[in-house]
């Protein structure tokens, strides 16, 4: 057996002390769910907006429309696996009588991540499409910020990618071992 000595008192404390700092983390998953509020009333705020002008809209306005909504539903979504993945990797576990997520208690924070950039790259695609779909109207952007934009995505796209590929190549490292 290994008899290791007690460690000091002022060793124990700092050890409990920083394991107990993790809950300071849950006020800013609160201001996230506050967030997550917001959210929803711009979503319905927007749903409101269209819905009673529905028969007078043409196709153009109703894509615009619904790609607005889809874009808050996704940022929403990241909203909720980011508080819960991240309370249950870095708080404690969420026990629940309800179904759980097949996600939840399965994501690392790489797994987070990746959802993250990938959430992003969906959000500043449809945020380019919504920009292109608008093109020869008259709220047209200038050509250089159209250009920077479609420079941005891409930038996106590329970290994505390589995220993506240091995740595998760091999962491919530890299945040999």
């Amino acid at each position: 057996m290994d008899q290791r000595p007690p460690e000091p008192r002022w060793q124990v404390t700092i050890e409990r002390a920083l394991f107990a700092s993790r809950w300071l983390v849950v006020p800013f998953y609160v201001g996230l769910l506050l967030a997550l509020v917001m959210l929803f009333v711009v979503f319905v705020k927007g749903l409101l907006t269209y819905l009673p002008k529905v028969f007078l809209l043409d196709l153009n306005t109703v894509i615009l429309a619904t790609l607005a909504l889809i874009d808050i539903a996704l940022v929403a979504n990241l909203v909720v696996i980011v508080v819960l993945a991240s309370y249950e990797m870095m708080v404690s576990r969420i026990d629940t009588e309800h179904e759980r997520p097949g996600w939840m208690g399965a994501l690392g924070f790489g797994d987070v991540k990746l959802k993250l950039f990938s959430s992003i790259v969906a959000i500043s695609g449809i945020q380019l499409l919504k920009l292109f779909m608008g093109l020869g109207g008259t709220n047209q952007p200038p050509a250089d910020t159209l250009f920077w934009l479609v420079v941005v995505h891409v930038t996106f796209v590329i970290s994505t990618l390589l995220s993506a590929i240091s995740e595998w190549v760091s999962s491919q490292a530890k299945a040999k071992k």
